[in-house]
């Protein structure tokens, strides 16, 4: 039996794509010569709401699948995840994308998309905008892929308008060359949302294509003059600089060996939103979602992967990884 969405506990919200992750069992190898895959749940912003998740925040996502096994497969991951599947439709025509993995190297893996002609995250309009959920929700989180087609970019759009700014308006910054037909397109359609939002997460070269640099303090000045109360900008193996109209520090990184690359900057989103929840601080907070990274680096999926609070804990206090701990 389904459990009733009781829409006054809902504390994350995320916005934009999902997929199915193939992720090979071969490391090091070319795509072509791999023999073997495993099979997750994926996307940036369904990432972001099943790390949340797992650190025992109520989270939902707001998506389109396929009307195909895949999309089944998405909506019951995510159920075993503990996100609330109240906000993912289903497009009658597009598929669901598929996305594989080339992990040569490990620390910076290849993206292979099926989504064509798109997305059906890109075919959610204005009309299906969940309002009061996205104008209630503690922590709202948007990824700026969603600009990059329409219907779905004035829908993004209108849930930044709906959120008025109110804390905590998160955009994800996350620009992926193969959804546009340029770094000027890019540029063009999500630098306004710049405007919208109350914190702003991006590495270098997408702080470029939102504000016109990849100098870190720069584009954290500029973040914070269009009215952004917390900028962060991921600088790498150099850590993370956070910035505050009060305040501005680096937080170091913690190494690990890394396994696969990916998802980890999903997993630092995730431990974000617990730390905006929770008030802690700037510092403290990315301290923590620093360590949430480093423990899906460290781990071959993404979804799968994400870490408990347990998990973290257990890394900052002895520095060593933590056993996963099973689905």
């Amino acid at each position: 039996m389904t459990v009733p969405f009781d829409l006054s506990t809902l504390q994350v919200l995320t916005f934009g794509r999902s997929s199915v992750d193939l992720y090979p069992e071969q490391h090091n190898v070319a795509l072509a010569d791999v023999d073997t895959f495993r099979k997750s749940i994926g996307g940036s912003p369904t990432n972001v709401a099943v790390a949340a998740a797992r650190l025992g925040r109520r989270a939902a996502l707001i998506t389109r699948v396929g009307d195909d096994p895949f999309g089944a497969y998405i909506r019951n991951g995510l159920r075993r995840f503990g996100v609330h599947d109240a906000f993912i439709s289903t497009d009658p025509q597009l598929l669901t994308p598929v996305v594989f993995c080339e992990l040569m190297p490990p620390e910076e893996p290849s993206l292979h998309f099926y989504r064509k002609p798109r997305g059906p995250e890109m075919n959610i309009s204005v009309d299906d905008l969940p309002v009061d959920a996205i104008e209630s929700v503690p922590v709202y989180w948007t990824s700026a892929s969603m600009f990059a087609e329409e219907p779905g970019r004035s829908a993004a759009m209108e849930a930044l308008r709906l959120r008025a700014r109110s804390a905590h308006t998160v955009l994800d910054l996350d620009y992926r060359p193969m959804f546009w037909e340029s770094r000027e397109q890019a540029s063009e359609f999500i630098s306004p949302s710049i405007d919208l939002c109350t914190v702003a997460v991006g590495n270098r070269d997408e702080c470029e294509i939102a504000v016109g640099t990849r100098l870190p303090d720069e584009a954290a000045d500029r973040m914070l003059e269009r009215g952004v109360s917390l900028a962060i900008v991921k600088l790498g193996a150099e850590g993370v600089l956070v910035a505050t109209a009060a305040s501005r520090l680096i937080v170091d990184p913690i190494r690990v060996q890394v396994v696969c690359g990916l998802g980890a900057g999903d997993a630092f989103g995730g431990a974000l939103c617990d730390g905006l929840l929770a008030g802690w601080g700037p510092a403290e907070t990315v301290f923590r979602a620093n360590a949430a990274g480093a423990i899906v680096a460290g781990r071959l999926m993404c979804s799968d992967s994400m870490p408990t609070s347990a998990e973290i804990d257990h890394l900052l206090q002895t520095g060593n990884m933590p056993e996963q701990i099973a689905s």
